[in-house]
C-alpha cells in the first residue's frame, strides 16, 4: 500500500493538493471533504495526463512585456463566501455632506454595522442588502458575498438564463450616503461607455426593492474575473508564489503589470475619466492577463467639486488633496505606489536596473506635481525602457529599440583606441621611450558633442522650421529668432545653443540656454541635458554630472543619461563598480553603442585587465559603424604597453591572427597609411617590450614580427616599418624624425644618427 499525495476533487483537474491546502493546477482550495481520508491504493498509480507546456518564466509577448503566467479561476462556489463580514475601523457619514463618522466601535466593543451618525442622526447601515439565494432582476441569483469595498458590497451571482454564466452585482453600502450614491451613477454611467481589455465590463444595470425599503437600490452587473487581486500576490505565502510564478515573482513581473495598468489609465484618461483609487486590490490576474475593477471613483478629469474616492497610502498628502484635487499625474501617483508596494515583495531587478526602477518611482510619487510623469503613456515608456535594461542585464538577448527623447548618433567619444595612430605618435615624442597606451577618460571638451542630441518636440512651432537647418552658421538664425515670433520657441532657443557649442562659443550658448529656461515648464529635463552639455564645454564635469543626474531622474529607462554619468563617473575617478554599472547598462541593451564600449575596455583596461577589455569590444557588432574601430582596438590592447604590463607571446601571436584576418574585408586599410601605421605600432610593441631573455617559444615569427625571436631580426624589422613611415611625412622636418627613429632602433646605427642629421643639414 503506496500513500500519494491528496489529488485535486475538482471536475477536470488534474492537480494535487499541496500542504497549503490549495490545489497546485487549479489553485482552488480544497473542501474539507476533500482532504478527510488520503488515497491508498494497491495498485501502480497512473501519470496524471500531461499539461500543456507553460510559456518560459522570462518569454515576451507582442508587446515586449513579459508573458504573465496562467491564473485559473477559481470554482464560482469557492470564491464568494455566504457569511457577510462588514466593515470596520468606521467611514464618512456622507448625508447631505455631513462629516460625522459612522461605523465606528464604542467602549471596546464589535464595530457596529449598523446605528444612526452622531453628528446629523441619520440613520445607516452597513448590512448588506442581498443574501445568498436572493434574485436580482429575476434571473441573477446571489451565491455569496465577494467583498465589501469603500461604498458598496460586491456579490457573486449566477445567471439563471445562462448555464455557467457568472456576474458580479455591485450595490451601495449605505444607500443613506448621498456621496455614495453620486459616485454609483457615475460609476454606471461611465463603465456603460468604456471598452478596454484590461478594464471590467459592465453588462447591465438592475433595481432591486427589498421589502421594507421606500425605494429600490440599484446595482451594477459586470462581468466575473475570477483569479487573484494583486494584493493577494503582494501577500501570498512564497510557496504558493513560486508555484504560481514557475520561479521567483520578480520585477519584470511588476513592470509588466504596470504597464498594463497604465494602458487602461491611459484609455481612461483619453476618455476624460480619472481612476483615482489604483491600489493592488483594484487589479485582477486572470488567466493570462490583468483587469482593471471597481471605478467607484471614477471622476471627471475637470471635476473640482464632488467628494474625492481614494485610499491612504497611494492617494498624495492630504495638503495637495485638498488645495488641488485629483489630476492625471495624481493617478499616475497611486501607479506609482502601487507598484512600489509590488515591488518590495518581488526579486529586485539586475545591475542599475533596479537604481533606474527606483528613479521611475520617486518620479511617479514626486512631492512637486510638477515634476511628475505628465501621461500614462510617458510613464508606461519609461517603465518599458525599465525592462529592457533589466532584461538585457540579465542576460537574455537584447533587443535595442530607437530611443523616443534622442536622436540616434554615429559620434563616438573616447574612440582613440580603435584609432591608428598618426605620425605624430613617434615624431612627437620626446624621447625614444615607447609611450603606453592611453587608457585615460576623453577629454570633456571632445565629448559634449558625441553625446545624444534630444528629439524636437513635435509640438513647437518652430521644430519644423528647425529641422533641415546645419548648425554651421547660428548668428543668422539668432538674428531671425530676434525678428520673428514663430522661432521665440524653446526649441529654437535650445537649437542655438547647441549650436553655438558646436561653433566654440560657450558664451553664447549660456545665453539661449538661459532664454530657453526662462520659456520651459518647471523640471524640463531637456534643459538638464543643455545644461550638462554646457558645462562639459566648460570642462566642469562635476557640474555637469548633476544636470545629467537630473535628466536621468526625469527619464530612468533612457541610455543616453546613463552614458553622461559614465563618462563623469570616469573622468572624475569616481568609484569603478558606479562607472562600470552606468556603461553596462547602456552597452548591455544596445552592442552597437561605441562609446560605452570603447568606456568599459577604458575601464578594464585600467585594472590590467586585458582578456575583458578585448571581450568587450569583440561584441561589437558587424552591423556597428564602430565594428573597425572595435576590432582595432582589441589589436592595440592585445600588443601594446599598460603602466604595469606589457604583452605576452600569445597576445602576440592573437593579434597577428587578427590583423590577418582584419587585412581581408578590410582593404580600405590594407596597403594603406593606416595599415603602414598599425603594423608599425604592433612591431615597435613586441620590440620594446621584449623581454630579455626573448619572448620564448610562442613567439609568433613570420611576417608580422619577423623570421626569429632576435632582438636583431625585430629591430631590422622595425626599422624598415619607420622608414616606409617616413614617406607619409608632410614635411622635411616630419621625414627627418622618423628617418632618425628607423635608424635609432638599429644596434649597429647607433653611431649614424649624428653623421645622418650632418647629412641633412648639408643637404
Amino acid at each position: 500500500m503506496t500513500s500519494l499525495p491528496t489529488p485535486c476533487p475538482r471536475p477536470r483537474c488534474d492537480g494535487r493538493i499541496m500542504a497549503t491546502d490549495f490545489c497546485d493546477t487549479c489553485h482552488r482550495k480544497a473542501p474539507d471533504v476533500a482532504r478527510a481520508v488520503p488515497v491508498r491504493l494497491a495498485v501502480e498509480p497512473v501519470p496524471p495526463p500531461r499539461r500543456p507546456p507553460a510559456p518560459a518564466a522570462d518569454a515576451l509577448d507582442n508587446d515586449g512585456l513579459l508573458i504573465l503566467p496562467h491564473i485559473a479561476s477559481p470554482d464560482p462556489s469557492e470564491a464568494a463566501s455566504t457569511t457577510a463580514s462588514p466593515p470596520t475601523g468606521g467611514r464618512r457619514c456622507g448625508v447631505d455632506n455631513c462629516t460625522g463618522t459612522i461605523g465606528v466601535a464604542y467602549v471596546a466593543g464589535p464595530a457596529l454595522d449598523h446605528g444612526f451618525c452622531p453628528r446629523c442622526g441619520r440613520a445607516y447601515s452597513f448590512q448588506p442588502k442581498l443574501r445568498p439565494g436572493d434574485r436580482v432582476g429575476g434571473h441573477y441569483r446571489v451565491l455569496g458575498y465577494l467583498a465589501v469595498g469603500g461604498l458598496g458590497w460586491v456579490y457573486l451571482a449566477e445567471d439563471t438564463r445562462v448555464p455557467d454564466l457568472h456576474v458580479v452585482l455591485k450595490g451601495l453600502i449605505n444607500t443613506g450616503d448621498a456621496v455614495a450614491r453620486r459616485s454609483a451613477v457615475e460609476e454606471r454611467r461611465s463603465l456603460t461607455t468604456l471598452h478596454h481589455r484590461d478594464i471590467v465590463r459592465i453588462v447591465t444595470f438592475e433595481q432591486h426593492e427589498e421589502p421594507g425599503e421606500t425605494e429600490p437600490t440599484g446595482y451594477i452587473v459586470m462581468e466575473y474575473v475570477g483569479g487573484r487581486s494583486l494584493a493577494w500576490i503582494r501577500r501570498a505565502p512564497d510557496q504558493e508564489l513560486t508555484q504560481l510564478f514557475g520561479g521567483s515573482f520578480g520585477i519584470g513581473h511588476v513592470i509588466t503589470y504596470g504597464c498594463k495598468i497604465l494602458g487602461a489609465l491611459e484609455y481612461l484618461h483619453g476618455q476624460g475619466l480619472l481612476y483615482c483609487d489604483m491600489k493592488p486590490d483594484n487589479v485582477i490576474h486572470y488567466g493570462n492577463d490583468i483587469k482593471v475593477i471597481d471605478l467607484g471613483a471614477i471622476r471627471r478629469t475637470d471635476d473640482r467639486s464632488s467628494s474625492l474616492v481614494y485610499t491612504s497610502g497611494y492617494a498624495p498628502p492630504k495638503q495637495e488633496r485638498d488645495q488641488r484635487g485629483f489630476h492625471i499625474d495624481t493617478d499616475l501617483f497611486t501607479v506609482g505606489r502601487t507598484l512600489e508596494t509590488l515591488a518590495a515583495r518581488a526579486e529586485p531587478a539586475a545591475g542599475l536596473a533596479a537604481r533606474s526602477f527606483d528613479a521611475l518611482i520617486r518620479r511617479a510619487t514626486h512631492p512637486e506635481p510638477a515634476a511628475r510623469f505628465t501621461s500614462a503613456a510617458e510613464m508606461s515608456r519609461q517603465l518599458w525602457e525599465v525592462l529592457r535594461e533589466h532584461q538585457a542585464l540579465s542576460g537574455h538577448e537584447p533587443y535595442p529599440e530607437r530611443s523616443t527623447r534622442f536622436e540616434p548618433t554615429a559620434a563616438v567619444f573616447g574612440s582613440e583606441l580603435g584609432t591608428v595612430p598618426s605620425l605624430d605618435h613617434w615624431t612627437g615624442r620626446a624621447g625614444a621611450e615607447m609611450p603606453d597606451l592611453p587608457i585615460g577618460a576623453p577629454d570633456p571638451r571632445d565629448t559634449a558633442p558625441a553625446l545624444p542630441v534630444p528629439i524636437p518636440d513635435p509640438h513647437d512651432d518652430a521644430a519644423v522650421l528647425l529641422g533641415g537647418l546645419a548648425s554651421g552658421n547660428p548668428e543668422r538664425i539668432a538674428e531671425q529668432a530676434e525678428r520673428d515670433p514663430v522661432l521665440r520657441t524653446v526649441e529654437t532657443a535650445l537649437w542655438l545653443c547647441r549650436a553655438y557649442l558646436d561653433a566654440g562659443d560657450a558664451d553664447k550658448a549660456d545665453h539661449w540656454l538661459g532664454r530657453a529656461r526662462a520659456q520651459s515648464r518647471e523640471y524640463d529635463w531637456r534643459i538638464f541635458w543643455h545644461q550638462g552639455l554646457v558645462w562639459l564645454t566648460h570642462g566642469r564635469v562635476q557640474e555637469a554630472e548633476g544636470e545629467f543626474a537630473a535628466a536621468y531622474a526625469a527619464l530612468p529607462g533612457e541610455s543616453a543619461p546613463k552614458l553622461a554619468l559614465g563618462y563623469c563617473a570616469e573622468y572624475l575617478s569616481a568609484e569603478e563598480r558606479q562607472t562600470e554599472a552606468y556603461y553596462e547598462a547602456v552597452w548591455r541593451r544596445d552592442r552597437t553603442q561605441g562609446s560605452a564600449a570603447f568606456g568599459l575596455a577604458r575601464l578594464h583596461l585600467r585594472r590590467e585587465d586585458r582578456p575583458r577589455a578585448v571581450a568587450v569590444l569583440d561584441e561589437v557588432p558587424t552591423t556597428s559603424r564602430h565594428y573597425d574601430a572595435a576590432r582595432i582596438a582589441a589589436i592595440r590592447v592585445l600588443t601594446a604597453r599598460l603602466p604595469h604590463s606589457g604583452p605576452t607571446a600569445d597576445r602576440l601571436a592573437e593579434a597577428d591572427r587578427r590583423l590577418a584576418r582584419l587585412r581581408r574585408p578590410a582593404q580600405h586599410l590594407v596597403g594603406g597609411a593606416a595599415w603602414e601605421r598599425l603594423v608599425t605600432e604592433v612591431r615597435e610593441s613586441a620590440f620594446a617590450c621584449r623581454p630579455p631573455d626573448g619572448w620564448g617559444p610562442d613567439f609568433p615569427a613570420g611576417e608580422l614580427f619577423g623570421p626569429a625571436d632576435t632582438s636583431k631580426a625585430q629591430s631590422e624589422l622595425l626599422s624598415r616599418s619607420l622608414k616606409r613611415l617616413a614617406d607619409q611625412a608632410g614635411s622635411a622636418t616630419e621625414r627627418g624624425d622618423l628617418l632618425d627613429r628607423a635608424y635609432a632602433v638599429l644596434p649597429e646605427a647607433v653611431g649614424l644618427r649624428d653623421l645622418l642629421r650632418g647629412w641633412r643639414r648639408t643637404a
